[in-house]
Protein backbone atom coordinates (compact mmCIF):
# COMPACT_ATOMS: atom_id res chain seq x y z
CA UNK A 1 0.00 0.00 0.00
CA UNK A 2 1.55 3.18 -0.82
CA UNK A 3 1.92 6.26 1.23
CA UNK A 4 0.38 8.77 -0.68
CA UNK A 5 -3.15 6.34 -0.03
CA UNK A 6 -2.54 5.08 3.57
CA UNK A 7 0.02 8.27 5.05
CA UNK A 8 3.48 8.10 5.63
CA UNK A 9 4.52 5.22 8.39
CA UNK A 10 5.16 5.78 11.84
CA UNK A 11 8.88 4.81 13.78
CA UNK A 12 7.50 1.67 14.57
CA UNK A 13 6.16 0.86 10.78
CA UNK A 14 2.09 1.72 11.09
CA UNK A 15 0.94 3.83 8.43
CA UNK A 16 -0.55 7.01 9.91
CA UNK A 17 -4.14 8.04 8.35
CA UNK A 18 -3.60 11.40 5.87
CA UNK A 19 -5.32 14.52 7.23
CA UNK A 20 -7.37 16.24 4.95
CA UNK A 21 -6.47 18.98 2.89
CA UNK A 22 -7.87 22.32 5.01
CA UNK A 23 -10.73 24.16 3.30
CA UNK A 24 -9.91 27.43 2.34
CA UNK A 25 -11.85 29.97 4.42
CA UNK A 26 -14.59 31.52 2.91
CA UNK A 27 -14.53 34.95 1.42
CA UNK A 28 -15.53 37.49 3.95
CA UNK A 29 -18.78 39.56 2.84
CA UNK A 30 -18.57 42.48 0.80
CA UNK A 31 -20.36 44.50 2.66
CA UNK A 32 -17.71 44.23 5.74
CA UNK A 33 -15.20 44.86 3.72
CA UNK A 34 -16.05 47.74 2.50
CA UNK A 35 -16.62 48.85 6.02
CA UNK A 36 -13.34 48.04 7.22
CA UNK A 37 -11.68 49.88 4.26
CA UNK A 38 -13.32 53.00 5.39
CA UNK A 39 -13.12 52.76 8.72
CA UNK A 40 -9.94 50.90 9.15
CA UNK A 41 -8.59 48.27 10.47
CA UNK A 42 -9.47 50.19 13.88
CA UNK A 43 -13.25 51.37 13.45
CA UNK A 44 -12.92 52.15 17.02
CA UNK A 45 -10.33 55.31 16.46
CA UNK A 46 -13.38 56.88 14.59
CA UNK A 47 -14.83 57.33 17.80
CA UNK A 48 -12.24 59.33 19.18
CA UNK A 49 -11.62 61.60 16.58
CA UNK A 50 -15.11 62.45 15.41
CA UNK A 51 -14.88 65.53 17.84
CA UNK A 52 -11.89 66.69 16.33
CA UNK A 53 -13.88 65.88 12.54
CA UNK A 54 -16.60 68.21 13.66
CA UNK A 55 -14.32 70.73 14.89
CA UNK A 56 -12.62 70.57 11.32
CA UNK A 57 -15.84 70.57 9.29
CA UNK A 58 -17.09 74.05 11.64
CA UNK A 59 -14.45 75.46 12.01
CA UNK A 60 -12.05 74.85 8.20
CA UNK A 61 -14.11 72.78 5.97
CA UNK A 62 -17.67 75.42 6.15
CA UNK A 63 -15.57 78.40 5.72
CA UNK A 64 -13.69 77.72 3.02
CA UNK A 65 -16.55 76.30 1.06
CA UNK A 66 -18.81 79.51 1.96
CA UNK A 67 -15.66 81.65 0.69
CA UNK A 68 -15.63 79.67 -2.62
CA UNK A 69 -19.58 80.30 -2.83
CA UNK A 70 -19.12 83.91 -1.66
CA UNK A 71 -16.04 84.67 -4.30
CA UNK A 72 -19.28 83.73 -7.55
CA UNK A 73 -21.36 86.04 -6.09
CA UNK A 74 -22.40 89.62 -6.02
CA UNK A 75 -22.11 89.22 -1.94
CA UNK A 76 -22.40 91.90 1.06
CA UNK A 77 -23.20 92.67 4.46
CA UNK A 78 -26.72 92.99 5.38
CA UNK A 79 -28.92 93.37 8.54
CA UNK A 80 -29.38 89.81 10.52
CA UNK A 81 -32.44 87.97 8.73
CA UNK A 82 -32.73 90.17 6.51
CA UNK A 83 -33.23 88.71 2.65
CA UNK A 84 -31.16 90.13 0.24
CA UNK A 85 -30.32 89.12 -3.46
CA UNK A 86 -26.97 88.45 -4.50
CA UNK A 87 -26.75 87.16 -7.80
CA UNK A 88 -24.00 84.91 -9.55
CA UNK A 89 -21.52 87.18 -11.34
CA UNK A 90 -18.89 84.46 -12.33
CA UNK A 91 -15.79 85.50 -12.28
CA UNK A 92 -16.56 89.13 -12.20
CA UNK A 93 -14.94 89.29 -8.32
CA UNK A 94 -11.87 87.37 -9.89
CA UNK A 95 -11.25 90.01 -12.78
CA UNK A 96 -10.93 92.60 -10.55
CA UNK A 97 -8.60 91.01 -8.08
CA UNK A 98 -6.51 90.14 -10.78
CA UNK A 99 -6.54 93.27 -12.10
CA UNK A 100 -5.50 95.17 -8.71
CA UNK A 101 -1.81 95.74 -7.92
CA UNK A 102 -2.34 95.85 -4.40
CA UNK A 103 -3.12 92.12 -4.94
CA UNK A 104 -0.28 91.61 -6.65
CA UNK A 105 1.83 93.59 -4.10
CA UNK A 106 0.95 91.77 -1.07
CA UNK A 107 1.67 88.30 -2.67
CA UNK A 108 4.88 89.37 -3.52
CA UNK A 109 5.53 90.25 -0.29
CA UNK A 110 4.26 86.94 0.99
CA UNK A 111 6.76 85.92 -1.14
CA UNK A 112 9.61 87.59 -0.07
CA UNK A 113 8.77 86.54 2.93
CA UNK A 114 8.62 83.05 2.28
CA UNK A 115 11.82 83.08 0.40
CA UNK A 116 13.56 84.21 3.76
CA UNK A 117 11.39 82.57 6.55
CA UNK A 118 11.49 79.24 5.29
CA UNK A 119 15.20 78.54 4.50
CA UNK A 120 15.85 80.25 7.70
CA UNK A 121 13.51 78.43 9.90
CA UNK A 122 14.69 74.94 8.42
CA UNK A 123 18.41 75.93 8.90
CA UNK A 124 18.17 77.67 12.20
CA UNK A 125 15.74 74.91 13.71
CA UNK A 126 17.60 72.05 12.32
CA UNK A 127 21.20 73.46 13.85
CA UNK A 128 19.92 74.36 17.17
CA UNK A 129 18.00 71.47 17.89
CA UNK A 130 21.33 69.24 16.85
CA UNK A 131 22.85 71.75 19.65
CA UNK A 132 20.69 70.91 21.85
CA UNK A 133 20.24 67.19 21.85
CA UNK A 134 23.87 66.96 22.57
CA UNK A 135 23.78 69.28 25.46
CA UNK A 136 23.59 67.24 28.73
CA UNK A 137 23.84 70.00 31.51
CA UNK A 138 20.22 72.64 31.72
CA UNK A 139 19.03 70.96 28.70
CA UNK A 140 15.78 72.22 29.88
CA UNK A 141 16.92 75.67 30.33
CA UNK A 142 17.65 76.19 26.92
CA UNK A 143 14.93 74.54 25.51
CA UNK A 144 12.66 76.42 27.40
CA UNK A 145 14.51 79.41 26.61
CA UNK A 146 13.89 78.86 23.04
CA UNK A 147 10.10 78.07 23.34
CA UNK A 148 9.18 81.23 25.31
CA UNK A 149 9.04 83.66 22.59
CA UNK A 150 7.10 81.49 20.59
CA UNK A 151 3.96 80.97 23.30
CA UNK A 152 4.73 84.67 24.30
CA UNK A 153 1.87 86.94 23.01
CA UNK A 154 2.53 88.58 19.67
CA UNK A 155 1.50 92.41 21.32
CA UNK A 156 4.11 92.06 23.92
CA UNK A 157 6.78 91.24 21.69
CA UNK A 158 6.25 92.98 19.22
CA UNK A 159 6.21 96.01 21.70
CA UNK A 160 10.21 94.85 22.20
CA UNK A 161 11.07 95.00 18.72
CA UNK A 162 9.60 98.17 17.79
CA UNK A 163 12.05 99.52 20.54
CA UNK A 164 14.85 97.81 18.73
CA UNK A 165 14.11 98.62 15.36
CA UNK A 166 12.69 102.24 16.28
CA UNK A 167 14.28 104.78 14.13
CA UNK A 168 16.05 105.95 17.54
CA UNK A 169 15.77 102.26 18.89
CA UNK A 170 19.12 100.33 20.19
CA UNK A 171 19.73 98.46 16.86
CA UNK A 172 20.29 101.76 15.17
CA UNK A 173 22.31 103.24 18.28
CA UNK A 174 24.44 100.15 17.73
CA UNK A 175 24.86 100.32 14.00
CA UNK A 176 25.50 104.41 14.46
CA UNK A 177 26.62 105.54 10.88
CA UNK A 178 25.64 101.62 9.27
CA UNK A 179 21.99 102.41 10.41
CA UNK A 180 19.45 101.96 7.47
CA UNK A 181 17.77 105.37 6.53
CA UNK A 182 15.06 105.85 6.67
CA UNK A 183 14.52 102.78 9.15
CA UNK A 184 13.78 99.16 9.38
CA UNK A 185 10.13 98.99 9.61
CA UNK A 186 9.15 102.38 7.68
CA UNK A 187 11.75 101.68 4.68
CA UNK A 188 10.03 99.87 2.00
CA UNK A 189 12.98 97.67 1.08
CA UNK A 190 13.52 96.58 4.64
CA UNK A 191 10.17 96.55 6.58
CA UNK A 192 8.85 92.69 4.95
CA UNK A 193 12.44 91.29 5.28
CA UNK A 194 12.43 92.83 9.00
CA UNK A 195 9.20 91.09 9.43
CA UNK A 196 10.23 87.95 8.14
CA UNK A 197 12.92 88.16 10.74
CA UNK A 198 10.94 88.17 13.46
CA UNK A 199 8.58 85.62 12.52
CA UNK A 200 11.65 83.02 12.14
CA UNK A 201 12.86 84.44 15.69
CA UNK A 202 9.32 83.85 17.67
CA UNK A 203 8.42 80.87 16.16
CA UNK A 204 11.51 79.39 15.96
CA UNK A 205 11.42 77.08 19.94
CA UNK A 206 8.10 75.16 17.98
CA UNK A 207 10.25 74.03 14.95
CA UNK A 208 13.40 73.28 17.46
CA UNK A 209 10.88 70.66 19.52
CA UNK A 210 9.53 69.17 16.20
CA UNK A 211 12.79 68.20 15.09
CA UNK A 212 14.35 67.14 18.56
CA UNK A 213 11.53 65.08 18.12
CA UNK A 214 12.52 62.93 15.35
CA UNK A 215 16.17 63.18 16.28
CA UNK A 216 15.09 60.80 19.31
CA UNK A 217 14.38 58.31 16.41
CA UNK A 218 18.34 58.31 14.68
CA UNK A 219 19.58 55.60 15.76
CA UNK A 220 23.23 56.27 17.71
CA UNK A 221 24.55 53.00 16.09
CA UNK A 222 24.41 55.93 12.66
CA UNK A 223 26.66 58.49 14.87
CA UNK A 224 29.03 55.55 16.08
CA UNK A 225 29.49 54.43 12.57
CA UNK A 226 30.40 57.75 11.02
CA UNK A 227 32.89 58.34 14.16
CA UNK A 228 34.56 54.64 13.20
CA UNK A 229 35.11 55.55 9.64
CA UNK A 230 37.11 58.85 11.23
CA UNK A 231 33.82 61.26 10.17
CA UNK A 232 33.61 64.04 12.51
CA UNK A 233 30.78 66.54 13.99
CA UNK A 234 30.13 67.91 10.34
CA UNK A 235 30.05 64.28 8.65
CA UNK A 236 27.40 62.97 11.06
CA UNK A 237 25.79 66.10 10.60
CA UNK A 238 24.78 65.84 6.64
CA UNK A 239 25.39 62.03 7.00
CA UNK A 240 23.17 61.06 9.75
CA UNK A 241 20.78 64.02 10.97
CA UNK A 242 19.97 65.36 8.07
CA UNK A 243 18.53 62.61 5.95
CA UNK A 244 17.16 61.34 9.17
CA UNK A 245 15.21 64.17 10.47
CA UNK A 246 13.80 63.90 6.67
CA UNK A 247 10.06 63.74 7.73
CA UNK A 248 10.61 66.15 9.63
CA UNK A 249 11.81 68.52 7.72
CA UNK A 250 9.00 68.04 5.14
CA UNK A 251 6.75 68.98 7.89
CA UNK A 252 8.40 72.15 8.73
CA UNK A 253 8.81 73.64 5.50
CA UNK A 254 4.64 72.56 4.85
CA UNK A 255 4.07 74.54 8.74
CA UNK A 256 6.24 77.34 7.70
CA UNK A 257 4.64 78.09 4.60
CA UNK A 258 1.19 77.79 5.56
CA UNK A 259 2.00 80.11 8.38
CA UNK A 260 3.51 82.55 6.48
CA UNK A 261 1.16 82.74 3.67
CA UNK A 262 -1.44 83.47 6.84
CA UNK A 263 0.66 86.43 8.12
CA UNK A 264 -1.48 88.85 9.47
CA UNK A 265 -0.50 90.22 13.17
CA UNK A 266 3.30 90.99 12.53
CA UNK A 267 2.49 93.65 9.17
CA UNK A 268 -0.35 94.86 11.34
CA UNK A 269 1.27 95.34 14.43
CA UNK A 270 4.91 96.34 12.90
CA UNK A 271 4.44 98.70 10.47
CA UNK A 272 0.53 99.83 11.37
CA UNK A 273 -1.33 98.19 8.69
CA UNK A 274 1.30 96.77 5.84
CA UNK A 275 2.89 100.23 5.31
CA UNK A 276 4.96 101.56 4.27
CA UNK A 277 2.99 102.08 0.79
CA UNK A 278 2.20 99.06 0.88
CA UNK A 279 5.64 97.45 1.04
CA UNK A 280 4.63 94.80 4.11
CA UNK A 281 1.16 94.47 3.59
CA UNK A 282 -0.21 90.24 2.77
CA UNK A 283 -3.22 89.04 1.40
CA UNK A 284 -4.51 88.26 4.94
CA UNK A 285 -3.97 91.66 5.46
CA UNK A 286 -5.88 92.71 2.55
CA UNK A 287 -8.65 90.47 2.47
CA UNK A 288 -9.17 92.06 6.74
CA UNK A 289 -8.88 95.47 4.88
CA UNK A 290 -10.99 94.61 1.38
CA UNK A 291 -13.43 92.80 3.49
CA UNK A 292 -14.13 94.48 7.07
CA UNK A 293 -12.62 97.78 6.33
CA UNK A 294 -14.31 98.37 3.05
CA UNK A 295 -17.32 96.15 3.46
CA UNK A 296 -16.57 93.89 0.11
CA UNK A 297 -16.64 90.62 1.13
CA UNK A 298 -17.24 89.39 -2.43
CA UNK A 299 -13.85 90.61 -3.54
CA UNK A 300 -12.10 89.63 -0.07
CA UNK A 301 -13.51 85.98 -0.61
CA UNK A 302 -11.80 86.05 -3.95
CA UNK A 303 -8.26 87.06 -2.73
CA UNK A 304 -9.07 83.90 0.01
CA UNK A 305 -9.08 81.36 -2.87
CA UNK A 306 -6.62 82.57 -4.96
CA UNK A 307 -4.20 82.78 -1.68
CA UNK A 308 -5.34 78.84 -1.04
CA UNK A 309 -4.51 78.22 -4.36
CA UNK A 310 -1.01 79.81 -3.70
CA UNK A 311 -0.36 77.98 -0.81
CA UNK A 312 -0.99 74.51 -2.42
CA UNK A 313 1.04 75.03 -5.78
CA UNK A 314 4.12 76.17 -3.31
CA UNK A 315 3.04 72.92 -0.84
CA UNK A 316 3.72 70.69 -3.63
CA UNK A 317 6.71 72.12 -5.32
CA UNK A 318 8.14 71.51 -1.95
CA UNK A 319 6.93 68.49 -1.25
CA UNK A 320 8.21 67.29 -4.65
CA UNK A 321 11.89 68.98 -3.63
CA UNK A 322 12.13 67.86 0.08
CA UNK A 323 11.16 64.13 -1.39
CA UNK A 324 7.61 64.19 -0.08
CA UNK A 325 7.01 61.11 -1.51
CA UNK A 326 10.13 59.14 -0.33
CA UNK A 327 9.22 61.09 3.26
Amino acid sequence: MTAGVTGAPDREGAAQPSRPAASAAPPAPEKKRRRGSILGSQPLGMVFIAPYLVFLGIVFAYPIVFAVWMSFHDYFFAAPGAVVDRPFVGFDNFAKVLSDPAVWRSFLNVGIFLLINVPLTVVLSIVLATALNRVVHARTFFRVAYYVPYVTASVAVVAVWLFLFAENGLVNNVLGPLAPTPSWVINSWLAMPTIAFFVTWKGLGFYILLYLAALQNVPNELYESVSVDGGGRMRQFFSVVVPGVRPATLLVVLLATITGANLFTEPYLLTGGGGPNGASTSPVLLIYQRGIEQGNPDIAAAIGVILIIFVLVIAAIQRKLVGGEES
